[in-house]
């Protein structure tokens, strides 16, 4: 298949459905060879059972050891996009030292580590996507450790642009899209926050993985850009 990144290789880190799911399909669309890692091999490989040019691997992103042994195993590679997530959310009376770590691991360190070892092996051209989100830049009441968390990657963006050059390296940001992270909220708990947002955010509706899998495929394919956090929130911080 033909495309900005034909003959390329991919690395997208995150779970098999979702956002992940999604960069990994607009990828190999765009002409890329891709590999789609998580904890559970086994897992991601029927997730991508049937699709052409993408394969399963496995990587913890709380295991050094484990990001090392991926990147030996790989070779060399263009692009790596860190979807990886894990939300410390409630007020600060309920936030347990734990979560916050897990998250910062999972979403920064985890992230850094990956750059670490991979970035010796990305070819000319390459570039590094992280993850953010919409809490880092609108503070509201029970998402402080998701806002942190957020607000370091960011950080973690514009710094690894510097030590990575001339590997381009971008954070995306996404406001709030309809993926399986809602359904805690039980189908009417999510769909009245759903008709709540649209209702409030200047674009009058809910962001969907294909959003943001196009974001991270401008990101990718922009050899101008790096250094910066790519908004895609329907303009949610406005309100």
């Amino acid at each position: 298949m033909s495309g900005p990144l034909q003959g390329q290789v991919v690395l997208v880190v995150g779970r098999g459905g979702g956002i992940a799911r999604a960069v990994a399909v607009a990828a190999r669309d765009a002409g890329a060879r891709v590999v789609a890692a998580g904890r559970n091999r086994e897992t991601l490989a029927d997730v991508y059972a049937g699709e052409p040019d993408i394969t399963a691997d496995t990587v913890d992103l709380t295991d050094e050891a484990s990001i090392a042994a991926l990147g030996t195993k790989l070779g060399k590679i263009d692009h790596v996009v860190s979807t990886a997530s894990a939300g410390a959310r409630g007020r600060l009376a309920d936030l347990g030292r734990e979560a916050v770590r897990l998250s910062f691991d999972t979403k920064v360190i985890g992230p850094l580590m990956l750059a670490k070892h991979l970035a010796p092996r990305m070819r000319e051209g390459g570039s590094f996507t992280l993850f953010s989100g919409v809490a880092a830049v609108k503070i509201t009441a029970g998402t402080l450790g998701v806002a942190i968390t957020n607000g370091a990657a960011d950080v973690l963006a514009r710094s690894l642009a510097l030590e990575m050059a001339p590997v381009r390296v971008n954070a995306i940001s996404p406001g709030v899209v309809d993926t399986g992270a809602w359904d805690a909220l039980g189908e009417e708990g999510k769909e009245g926050y759903f008709t709540e947002m649209k209702a409030r955010n200047p674009a009058r509706r809910i962001g969907t993985p294909n959003d943001i899998a196009n974001a991270v495929l401008f990101a990718m394919t922009s050899d101008f850009l790096t250094g910066e956090t790519l908004h895609i929130d329907g303009g949610e911080p406005l309100t």
